[in-house]
């Protein structure tokens, strides 16, 4: 099971086997994530798995696989209008029916808000599978068999939606209604008071909300179009019913498009902002299957395991283009599908997203651009999803993130002149934050210790607000920044003694008195340490993961028995199939489920919800206390499962804290693709 690049059908020993059909034409063998009528005929399964496609620009594609819109983020065509950010709905669904042999068929499948379900076109889907990230229909319609794919063009606001026959006698037609709108991706809108101007086009349409708004076209590539006008009413997403927020909107459908597609032959709806798109579908798709096959050639994996593949083209889906465009605006989006580029995400995700997929380049890119954005010694923590806002500076541990994303970055190419270029930036944050900057944060000069925190700020990762009240404040000294503290000076030290800089020495003596001073302070009775020191209340010995990287960055504070202990107890109190519970569950304050309204999810995200992303870190901890890769990489194993759940092909932001486990919060997050990735190419590298 891998990818591959050559075409065919499968052997029929392989399908004897019980392996997936190939898919024609795609870059896979064999996919890694497909499915039969055991999900595809059962809309709650159907509606818990999510695809998505991406464009390079913060834009995107997604559903469910069985078509229901279940969230307010669900559409074929989200432009991102200001990229990154701007990411606006413009085509929030399709109807679609095939007539073949005198009988109708949908494809679609819709939820509206009485609760009906109509049609029903998941009753006639055979097979949904992924082409490294590419979701694949194939629809049974009597004796003919209908794959539909669906991606996007990379560097372009243009979604794809292409019809092929592969089996049976054509033509048949496919009758398409559009239904679209124009909203920020974060709302939902009535059709109340409004309605988008429609102009014809040759084989499609131009759609256009407003004089100040981005028009649109709907372009059916072998089909033409037939004028109409009417809204759709009272749509329902069900997810955001779940998270207590509004979950009605409504679409407006411009006409049909019709398609005729031949015995083995295709037809496309081509959906774009751009001035010129690609016309030609088959072109379109060659180019993104190949953009994977060489993601895969570029990362050293066209032989890897399959979950390395898969992780690899994942990966991708997060670089995206700032601005202007050209290597100074890359960026990294911190989830799909509400997250833009957050600071601390990207410096965490950096060398898992880059230099384990063999794109040392961008990683060069990203870091000289988020150079430009430091200030007081701070890196952003949030950029604006629209121009001309401010971004957020609010956190202590991106810039210490940034530190060890270029010790990361030097570590895996040798390049010494982009060292070179940033070390005044990397003296600059380091000199700053012994100094002290904002937010509290600042070097306390009795012990070196980094402290951060002031009432009503929330500046470490465990970053949960609510109105004026911070979930956990975690003022003082915590465990996992004075971890960030001691690497980033020793890394700082390190570089600075190669270029023969005698200030090498000051900064490896503070992380001499950094490290003796941890050690002092925050191990504690049974192995564990404090999580935060010199709080207001006193010192916080709560069971958290924080602790965890005291052990697993490249500069360890703790060893031999002492990092035993802490492993031991982490794995004892937070250990789950998919990463580390936030909080231990004997604490009181201790959520075992993430749900409910905002108040009711942000007051458990940091309460004992599980994160993806530090099964990294404790894996490669287990690693380095015991010696035993084969141990350490069985902890990262049942994700190769979860790549068939929840977003399809990638890795969940969160998961509840309380067996089974459930996948929650982003469908595709960053840094637990980037940080799965990372760890697992590292223990099992010869």
């Amino acid at each position: 099971m891998g990818f591959g690049v050559t075409g065919g059908a499968a052997p029929k020993a392989a399908r004897k086997a019980g392996r997936p059909r190939r898919i024609a034409g795609t870059v896979l063998e064999s996919p890694l994530v497909a499915f039969g009528r055991e999900i595809c005929g059962d809309l709650g399964a159907g509606l818990r798995r999510e695809w998505l496609v991406t464009n390079g620009l913060g834009g995107y594609a997604s559903g469910t696989v069985a078509g229901v819109a279940t969230r307010r983020y669900h559409g074929l065509l989200v432009a991102a209008l200001a990229p990154p950010g701007g990411r606006t709905v413009l085509v929030g669904g399709l109807a679609e029916w095939v007539s073949h042999r005198g009988r109708r068929y949908p494809l679609s499948t819709h939820e509206f808000g009485d609760g009906t379900i109509d049609p029903r076109g998941y009753r006639y889907l055979e097979e949904f599978a992924l082409d490294g990230m590419l979701p694949v229909w194939t629809y049974a319609l009597g004796d003919a068999l209908l794959e539909r794919r669906i991606w996007m063009a990379h560097g372009a606001n243009t979604t794809y939606v292409e019809y092929r026959l592969v089996r049976g006698e054509g033509p048949v037609t496919i009758e398409i209604t559009p239904l679209v709108t124009y909203r920020d991706a974060h709302t939902l809108r009535s059709g109340r008071g409004w309605q988008p101007r429609v102009t014809p086009e040759r084989s499609g349409i131009a759609v256009r909300a407003g004089d100040a708004a981005t028009p649109f076209r709907l372009i059916a590539a072998g089909g033409e179009f037939a004028p109409g006008g009417a809204w759709w009413w009272n749509f329902l997403h069900r997810e955001e019913t779940a998270r207590g927020l509004d979950d009605r909107a409504d679409l407006y459908a411009p006409g049909r498009l019709l398609l005729a597609v031949p015995s083995a032959g295709r037809a496309a709806l081509i959906a774009t902002v751009e001035a010129a798109p690609d016309l030609d579908p088959a072109r379109a798709l060659g180019a993104a299957r190949e953009r994977q096959t060489a993601l895969l050639r570029r990362a050293g994996a066209l032989r890897a395991h399959p979950v390395v593949q898969q992780l690899t083209v994942a990966a991708d889906q997060f670089i995206v283009r700032r601005g202007g465009g050209g290597d100074a605006g890359k960026t990294v989006i911190a989830g799909y599908h509400w997250f833009n580029d957050w600071g601390r995400d990207t410096m965490i995700a950096l060398p898992g997203l880059t230099l384990a997929t063999g794109r040392p380049e961008d990683a060069a890119a990203i870091l000289r651009a988020f150079a430009r954005s430091v200030a007081d010694g701070l890196l952003p923590n949030t950029f604006p999803d629209r121009p001309g806002e401010e971004p957020q500076y609010n956190t202590v541990d991106a810039s210490l993130w940034y530190v060890l994303a270029v010790y990361a970055y030097h570590e895996a190419t040798g390049d010494a002149r982009l060292v070179d270029d940033l070390l005044p930036v990397l003296r600059g944050i380091v000199d700053r934050y012994g100094r002290g900057t904002r937010d509290g944060i600042g070097m306390d000069p009795d012990d070196g210790l980094l402290r951060a925190g002031q009432r009503g700020t929330q500046l470490t990762w465990m970053d949960a607000k609510i109105g004026d009240w911070v979930v956990t404040p975690r003022i003082g000294k915590p465990v996992e920044i004075n971890a960030l503290w001691y690497n980033a000076l020793s890394a700082l030290a390190g570089f600075l003694a190669a270029r023969k800089d005698e200030a090498a020495g000051r900064y490896r003596g503070l992380a001499g008195r950094v490290r003796a001073a941890f050690r002092a302070r925050f191990v504690r009775g049974a192995g564990t340490l404090a999580d935060v020191v010199d709080g207001p209340d006193g010192d916080d010995l709560a069971i958290r993961p924080n602790q965890i990287f005291a052990v697993s960055l490249p500069f360890p504070l703790l060893d031999g028995e002492e990092a035993r202990a802490v492993v031991d107890a982490v794995g004892r109190a937070l250990v789950t199939t998919y990463g580390l519970r936030s909080l231990g569950p004997d604490d009181a304050r201790y959520h075992g489920t993430y749900g409910g309204d905002v108040a009711r999810r942000d007051g458990a995200y940091h309460q004992g919800t599980v994160w993806a992303w530090l099964a990294g870190a404790y894996a490669e901890a287990v690693d380095r206390v015991g010696g035993d890769r084969g141990a350490a990489l069985r902890l990262l194993h049942p994700f190769e499962h979860h790549l068939h759940d929840a977003g399809l092909g990638t890795i969940s932001e969160i998961f509840d804290g309380d067996p089974p486990h459930l996948p929650r919060g982003c469908i595709a997050q960053a840094w637990s693709v980037a940080e799965l990735l990372r760890v697992w190419r590292k223990l099992t590298a010869a």
